[in-house]
């Protein structure tokens, strides 16, 4: 064991270690315990110049001292990971111990706002944007992979790591734009728990009535992981089997044309498609690569115990949590297939007029929800359900509000745990488990809340869709850090990203970007208000302004380091990361588990 040094101590061997040769730096054990010691107890982020433990002038109390309770990251345990020295090169008990934070993570992708997408694709487009969803789950993957790798790599968050390399303007800045994102996806993901147990109580439970117990279940919920990080993950598990179990039934109720799922999935195009084909195929974009997810997955897989001082444990987990991550998507991937396929057989090309006129032959009580009229039909969560009832029965519509329920109850939880991540990291919090939960969660549920009282159930399009406008906008937010890091050597060192990720990520960044602003401009051209575009057009400066900064600096960070025009001290960038973030990998050190 090491002897216990102070706070000040570790930071005078580390400034000293890096004045060495490298390869012959202080043994990968002590030197990354004392390290991690050092920057989970340190109360303020990186400041500038060379003190980059904090810009506060008070002394740091050391960590060891008895009379302060330790401070603990959400997760108070990891999961070991067994050795398993007959399968070298792939272990199904490796891949078990791994699985987990995958699941968790592919939730953001079955959220009531995902649902009501798929819906809505399947009834405005019918099975002609399935190639959209398969391509956006694939790159969503991709974008996962990087997010999974900078928390197993540096063993800090994203938001852990932007709160330690950007300065404080932008850091808090870009945590007010994280935390908008994560209240716009919880407010979906709250409400689609209230339209559920509205449909499953007849009406009789109102919007809010079903949001406070929406809120009332999650605290109870988000503490099981106090019995064990296994229990908690294994009933997120058991949610993803009611959604499949719900949706399947959907699915084998309705029977949908297997030739016309098969082309659509599998041959890009969209003929006879016009502008509401358009903005629905860029909705499906923006419903399934979600900012906070980035941050979610990132914090999730600090969960397991992986020696961060042996490369060979480094890229054993990256390719466990990516083989687990492609499994998750694969299933949500599924249940989003059932969901589209599902209104695209029963649904696609009818009318206002042929949903009312089933509806009243079944004495639906809903059958005021459509006109009489042949307008197309338009259908949300809601809807959706009801129109499932009036052609399959009332089971149908049981059976969907249960998955509805089993989809907002979950996503509820992860957006829970991503508010815990981004304000911890961001703002480095030392309160106790309750109140981090109470803050983060009056943050997210309040406006929910006013929402609810103020508008009916019948009436909650034209507000999904702002918030789809809300969080499109955040995703610049999560893609653009998650790449910067991901290829700065000085934070990734061996794992940092090679060129093809560089330019694939960029790329790819950059045409989720694109098409979410489309999706922006689209919405703010539908209100017809001259005020309104006024406004948009000066929030929209200020907006460009703040990614064009951070774009800037994730093209410094890919290689392009004549943009930073020899000012690198003020670049945002710590001056030297290496005291928080893995340093010389070495390949042979193992610490024992």
């Amino acid at each position: 064991m090491p002897r216990k040094h102070t706070l000040e101590q570790r930071e005078l061997a580390n400034v000293a270690s890096l004045n060495q040769s490298p390869g012959k730096g202080p043994a990968m054990g002590n030197w990354d315990t004392d390290r991690r010691a050092s920057y989970e107890d340190a109360p303020g982020g990186l400041g500038e110049g060379v003190n980059t433990i904090s810009s506060s002038s008070n002394p740091l109390q050391p960590p060891d001292t008895p009379s302060e309770e330790p401070f603990t990251t959400y997760f108070d345990s990891k999961i070991p990971i067994p050795e398993d020295e007959k399968h070298s090169c792939f272990s199904f008990r490796k891949l078990w111990a791994f699985t987990g934070p995958g699941f968790l993570m592919s939730i953001a992708y079955l959220d009531p706002g995902n649902i009501e997408s798929d819906l809505q694709s399947g009834a405005i487009a019918g099975f002609k944007l399935l190639w959209v969803l398969m391509l956006a789950t694939i790159i969503g993957l991709l974008l996962q992979r990087l997010a999974a790798r900078l928390g197993v790599v540096t063993g800090l968050h994203l938001a852990e790591v932007c709160n330690r390399q950007y300065q404080k303007v932008p850091r808090i800045i870009l945590w007010l734009m994280v935390e908008l994102a994560i209240i716009g996806s919880d407010m979906q993901e709250v409400i689609g728990s209230a339209i559920a147990i509205n449909l499953l109580s007849v009406g009789k439970i109102p919007l809010w009535g079903g949001v406070l117990i929406t809120i009332a279940d999650t605290f109870v919920f988000l503490f099981l992981d106090k019995y064990g990080l296994r229990k908690l993950e294994a009933f997120f598990g058991f949610l993803i089997t009611i959604m499949a179990l719900t949706f399947g039934y959907e699915y084998v109720t309705v029977r949908p044309n297997q030739g016309q799922l098969l082309r659509g999935l599998f041959v890009p195009g969209c003929p006879g498609c016009g502008t509401p084909q358009l903005e629905q195929a860029v909705g499906i974009v923006g419903a399934v690569i979600m900012p906070h997810n980035m941050y979610l997955h990132s914090a999730l897989v600090k969960s397991r115990q992986v020696n961060r001082a042996n490369k060979r444990e480094v890229q054993e987990a990256n390719k466990y949590f990516f083989i687990e991550s492609c499994i998750a998507l694969f299933v949500s991937f599924i249940i989003n297939i059932f969901v589209v396929t599902v209104f695209a057989e029963a649904f696609f090309e009818k009318t206002n007029g042929d949903v009312h006129r089933v509806c009243g032959n079944t004495s639906s009580p809903h059958v005021s929800l459509f006109p009489n009229n042949n307008q197309t039909l338009e259908v949300d969560i809601y809807k959706g359900g009801v129109v499932l009832g009036c052609y399959f029965g009332p089971a149908a519509l049981y059976i969907w509000a249960i998955g509805i329920l089993a989809a907002g109850q979950s996503s509820t939880m992860t957006g829970t745990y991503s508010g815990q991540f981004v304000m911890e990291g961001f703002l480095n919090l030392r309160w106790s488990r309750f109140a981090r939960v109470l803050l983060t969660r009056s943050i997210a549920i309040t406006p929910t809340l006013f929402v609810a009282i103020f508008q009916d159930v019948e009436h909650l399009t034209g507000m999904n869709d702002f918030l789809n406008v809300l969080m499109s906008l955040q995703l610049p937010f999560a893609l653009i850090p998650v790449l910067t890091f991901t290829s700065l050597p000085s934070v990734m060192n061996d794992f940092a990203n090679g060129w093809f990720w560089k330019i694939g990520g960029g790329v790819l960044i950059l045409l989720i970007c694109s098409i979410n602003m489309y999706f922006v401009v689209a919405y703010v051209m539908s209100l017809n208000h001259l005020a309104l575009y006024v406004g948009a057009a000066v929030l929209s400066i200020i907006y460009l302004s703040f990614v064009a900064y951070l774009g800037w600096l994730c093209l410094i960070a890919l290689g392009l380091s004549f943009l930073a025009c020899g000012q690198s001290r003020s670049l945002g960038f710590a001056a030297h990361p290496e005291l928080f973030l893995l340093d010389n990998v070495d390949a042979d050190t193992t610490i024992p588990r």
